[in-house]
Parts: structure tokens; C-alpha cells; sequence
């Protein structure tokens, strides 16, 4: 166990050095000289103040993301073998004989745990947001949105591993494949409920307030034979200073959604080009795309956890304090599984994202057919999100579901 530990620490260690290495010495995020002095230039439309906290911004956050990554993956390997995840069954055993309670106490205390663990780095990432001004939610109202994540995915989660849990020990061989056909019609659920119920227990959304720009918005939308009866905004200036439009839910309950930071910052045509970005994605049915995406990797995905979960219990259960995949102590072994397997689908999910951007862009610069008001508005992407134009190429793989802001510059430009 402590070799296994130690080479664990070590492996993550040299992951961590490597990763600052490439962030601040291997790279080089300036633009192509070529375009030095042009539109898509940060010079252009960015001081030296901004340029610098960009810069700074930039790296700081992605060191967080790839460093913060493997963390949660680390502290489920730690669960295991030190053997805590079985005291946590022991625990759950003795405290009912209802498997359902049994599950239910279990994942809350390695919910809390991780949560605990993993608290400092959170509070890490917000004090750097906050210390560079794009976030704007004071310390108490971050907590509260702390601990509502922390019981919503608790709840939404627990329903999840109970019934995958309740497959395992039914149908031993064939588990993954029926929690896959039974998690298409709870993301469905889950995507259709969250504009109404889940959206709204962290913001306030109301219709658009300025009318007339409702009326423009609505005009394109009629443009693009879209059914459009209203626009939301919602309140995002309480906790940012970035600024976002996007569309959500499915079927009655799909929404355009602005953030009140881009109605306030933005000039009206930018606004307006937003919101074709976003009709281009319902027109184009990027969203059905996206769940049909989603269904297929689901479905490799739990074939392929359940393979390796078979043969790493059979190889190192002894050493995991795992005895079979069906009980719960195995449970930190799923979602260690599962985090790793979402992480290395990343850049296939990332790259398709960043073609149906493109594609809304480019359905964006023939509604609007005005082409200024696009650059401008990935320029003031940059400006108030301190944004990199131009990011290294393993932060664009593994982060940016968006063309970079230079390549979305670039091909406006072109077109």
C-alpha cells in the first residue's frame, strides 16, 4: 500500500511539474507575427494593464484546471486503499439493513469527504477570480452556491449510483448496458427540468427588460423561422464580470439566455450577434446533435468501465480492499473510472463543439451580415473575461469546447 501510494504522489507530482513547465516556459501564446498589428491583435484593443492581467489570468487558471483534474482522481485511489472506503460500507451495513439507506449514508460520507478535501482548491480558484475582478459574488454567496452544488449533485448523483449499483448485483454481465438505456431518458429529464428548476436556484431569470432590443432579437429569430415569444436575461453581474449568452433545455422549456454583463457591456449590434450565434445553434439542432453524442459515448463509456472494473478488482482488489465490483466500497474505483475516461474524451467532445461553433458563427455573419460587430464582440470577449486570443495548443484540446478566440477572429474575417 505505501509503494502504491508513494508512486502515486510522485506520478502526480511530476504531472504537476510538467504541466507549469509547459504553462510558463514551453510555450508561446503570442500571435503569428503576420497578424501583429490587425484586428485580431490583443494590442489593437487591449492596454498593457489588461495584456498583463490576461496573461497572468490565463495560466493561473489553467495550471488550476489540468493540476485539480487528477485530484479527485488521487483522493479516490487514497479512499481505497487505505481502506476507507470499506470502514464507510461497515458503517452503512451497521447503520441499516435497507440497502437504499445503506447507499445513501455511504455516498454521503465519501460526498463530504471529497467535498472537504477538495474544498481548499475551490476556495483557491474564486480567490483568484476574485482577485482579478471576474468574479464579483461575495465570499458568503459563493458558499451558499457551494453547499446547494454540494446536496443537488448529492441527490442527483445518489440516484444515479443506486440504480447502477442496483444493476450490478441483478445482472452482473450485462449492468452497464441497462443503466445506459435507463440514463437516456433521465438526461432528457434532466435537460427539460433544468431551465425551470435547476437554473433558477442560483439566479433570477425574467424576460428581457429592454423591449426594444427584444424586438430586434425576435425579428431575427423570425428571420430564421425560429418560434421565439421572448429572450431571458439573468442576473450574472451579482457573481461575474465575464460575459456569456447561451441556449439551454430542450423541447417547451429551450431558452435564450443573455447574461446582464453582456447587455451592459456590449453595444446593441453585438448583442444582436450573440443571439444569431445562438439561433444558429437551434436552427442547426446542435443541442440534439450534442445528445446524441452524449448517448454514444455513455454507451462506450460503461462498457468500458465495466471491463476495467472487472479486471482490477480481480488483479489489485486485495490491495484496493475491494472484494467484488457490486459492493459499495468499489464505488470511489466507478468514479475514479469515470472521471478518467471523461477527461481523456475531452478533446473528441471539445473538437465537435468547436466545429458547431464555428458553424453558428458563420450562421451568426450571414443573419446579421455584419461582420465588424463580430470581431468586435470576441474583442470584448477577451477584454472583460481576460480571455487568451491565442492559448496553447494543450489548454485548446482539453479546455476549449470554442474555437480560440484568434481562429474565431481569423475565419470571420475570411468569410
Amino acid at each position: 500500500m505505501r509503494k502504491r501510494l508513494t508512486t502515486a504522489v510522485i506520478v502526480y507530482f511530476i504531472y504537476g511539474v510538467f504541466i507549469y513547465l509547459y504553462l510558463y516556459f514551453l510555450t508561446d501564446n503570442t500571435i503569428p507575427s503576420n497578424y501583429e498589428g490587425t484586428a485580431v491583435d490583443p494590442k489593437t484593443f487591449m492596454n498593457a494593464r489588461e495584456l498583463m492581467l490576461s496573461e497572468e489570468y490565463s495560466k493561473i487558471k489553467n495550471l488550476l484546471f489540468f493540476i485539480g483534474i487528477p485530484l479527485e482522481w488521487f483522493i479516490f485511489f487514497l479512499v481505497l486503499t487505505i481502506g476507507l472506503s470499506k470502514k464507510f460500507q461497515q458503517w452503512a451495513q451497521s447503520a441499516s439493513k435497507l440497502p437504499v439507506v445503506q447507499m445513501a449514508l455511504y455516498f454521503f460520507w465519501l460526498s463530504l469527504l471529497v467535498t472537504i478535501l477538495t474544498w481548499p482548491f475551490d476556495w483557491l480558484s474564486y480567490k483568484i477570480s476574485s482577485d482579478y475582478q471576474i468574479t464579483t459574488q461575495p465570499f458568503n454567496g459563493w458558499i451558499r452556491d457551494q453547499v446547494m452544488d454540494f446536496f443537488i449533485n448529492y441527490v442527483l448523483m445518489l440516484i444515479i449510483v443506486a440504480v447502477i449499483y442496483s444493476l450490478m448485483r441483478k445482472f452482473e454481465k450485462r449492468w452497464w448496458f441497462f443503466a445506459w438505456l435507463l440514463s437516456i431518458p433521465f438526461t432528457l429529464f434532466l435537460m427539460f427540468l433544468q431551465p425551470v428548476v435547476i437554473d433558477p436556484l442560483y439566479n433570477d431569470f425574467y424576460p428581457l427588460k429592454d423591449k426594444i432590443l427584444e424586438e430586434k432579437i425576435l425579428d431575427l429569430a423570425e428571420q430564421a423561422n425560429i418560434p421565439a415569444d421572448h429572450v431571458y436575461e439573468v442576473d450574472m453581474s451579482k457573481k461575474t464580470n465575464a460575459l456569456n449568452a447561451y441556449v439551454t433545455g430542450i423541447g417547451p422549456n429551450s431558452r435564450i439566455v443573455l447574461w446582464d454583463t453582456t447587455l451592459t457591456k456590449l453595444e446593441e449590434d453585438e448583442i444582436l450577434f450573440i443571439m444569431a450565434h445562438e439561433m444558429g445553434h437551434y436552427v442547426m439542432k446542435h443541442i440534439y446533435v450534442g445528445i446524441f453524442g452524449y448517448v454514444l459515448l455513455s454507451f462506450v463509456g460503461l462498457y468500458l468501465i465495466h471491463r476495467f472494473m472487472n479486471i482490477i478488482v480481480q488483479r489489485w482488489g486485495n490491495e484496493l480492499k475491494v472484494t467484488n465490483v457490486r459492493d459499495l466500497s468499489s464505488l470511489p474505483l466507478f468514479l475514479m473510472l469515470l472521471g478518467m475516461l471523461s477527461f481523456a474524451a475531452s478533446p473528441l467532445t471539445n473538437t465537435v463543439s468547436r466545429v458547431q461553433e464555428k458553424k453558428a458563427d458563420l450562421y451568426a455573419i450571414e443573419l446579421t451580415e455584419n461582420e465588424e460587430a463580430a470581431v468586435e464582440t470576441f474583442q470584448d470577449l477577451a477584454k472583460y473575461g481576460l480571455s487568451e486570443v491565442n492559448p496553447p495548443s494543450l489548454v485548446k484540446f482539453f479546455r476549449y469546447d470554442h474555437p480560440t478566440l484568434l481562429e474565431r477572429m481569423l475565419y470571420l474575417k475570411e468569410e
